[in-house]
């Protein structure tokens, strides 16, 4: 930092803020730290009073905070990812459409655990509206050694940290099961809930069949709507232990290979994920789906939706944060439901 006259400023950085007073108009920062002083900004600076500016010396091998920033930002935006312009060494992403958020974590925390720098993210893997804010980069000092962003480039490697990815499946077939239903004795109360939520990802039920309680009739109603060539097979209800609940069964009858029956996830233990050899996903949802306001099918539907598959493993690590509190207002998915890891 050295102290110059205002008149030889141009081209320097300024290494405080300046606070311009205009009676009865305002009083607030004119010029921030970190401000590149131009020819214009000369004749406002003398108007308030300021004949001497402290400014950073520019030397080799260090980088002002908004160049910082800008490199930090190369590093986040992927696909379908928007930036905002610097400012005072921090530069904000948001989401370019409505899709599934996802962020490389282990190589986000080796790119923050380089000292002076940092990057700030949403949760990955949650779903994302157009303009929803995602993530925050900052550099912490007024300026920085190149070789710190230079380090930082090398830890996250040619892949952007961000994505989003959009949704992909638009077409469900729905298996509601239970012989109470089919024979019309009670009002189906899951498939209005079911469609709700497919619907925010722009998925809807083309087919729907009510077999009952019959284990081969629920097997035939899951072939005959993966052969039709929809994108996605739910089936509803019948998902327990007891002798009745035939779901899982008439789920591995169809040949699709069960990547999870059972999930550590409240609500939602009772959950089934398999795939057809094609990649069509099948899923068996418990009855908590029908009156609990978040339960996995919300955790794993956008993954799903975007055409990300899931493993087994991945599901077996949902138990660290995976108790929902079942808080008055479900504030999903800005809770820490399903964000253990």
């Amino acid at each position: 930092m050295k102290q110059i006259r205002t008149e030889d400023a141009v081209g320097h950085v300024l290494c405080h803020d300046m606070t311009q007073i205009l009676p009865s108009v305002t009083k607030d920062a004119r010029f921030r730290k970190g401000h590149i002083v131009t020819a214009e900004d000369i004749p406002v600076l003398l108007s308030m009073g300021k004949e001497w500016l402290y400014v950073w010396e520019r030397t080799p091998g260090m980088l002002h905070e908004d160049e910082a920033a800008e490199r930090l930002r190369d590093l986040c935006q992927g696909a379908n990812v928007r930036a905002s312009a610097p400012r005072e060494g921090k530069i904000e992403l948001f989401s370019g459409i409505d899709g599934l958020l996802r962020v490389d974590r282990a190589r986000l925390d080796a790119v923050n655990a380089i000292d002076e720098l940092m990057i700030a993210t949403r949760h990955g893997n949650t779903p994302v509206r157009a303009g929803d804010k995602l993530a925050g980069t900052r550099v912490i000092p007024l300026v920085i050694p190149e070789a710190r962003l230079r380090e930082a480039e090398a830890a996250c490697g040619p892949e952007p940290l961000l994505s989003v990815k959009p949704f992909l499946l638009k077409t469900a077939g729905l298996v509601t099961t239970g012989s109470e239903i089919q024979k019309g004795l009670v009002t189906d109360s899951f498939t209005p809930v079911v469609v709700e939520k497919l619907r925010r990802y722009g998925i809807q039920v083309t087919m729907r069949r009510t077999p009952g309680d019959d284990r081969a009739a629920i097997a035939a109603a899951v072939r005959d709507f993966h052969t039709a060539g929809v994108d996605l097979v739910l089936c509803t209800g019948g998902m327990s232990v007891d002798p009745d609940d035939r779901t899982p069964g008439a789920i591995r009858d169809t040949g699709a290979e069960i990547v999870s029956y059972g999930a550590p996830v409240l609500p939602g233990a009772m959950f089934l994920l398999g795939y057809f050899a094609d990649g069509v996903p099948v899923m068996g949802l418990p009855g908590c789906v029908m009156y609990a306001k978040t339960t996995i099918f919300d955790l794993l539907l956008p993954r799903v939706a975007a055409g990300e598959p899931v493993s087994a493993k991945e599901i077996k690590r949902l138990g660290h944060g995976g108790l929902c509190l079942g808080c008055p207002v479900c504030t999903w998915p800005n809770c820490g439901f399903g964000k253990g890891n």
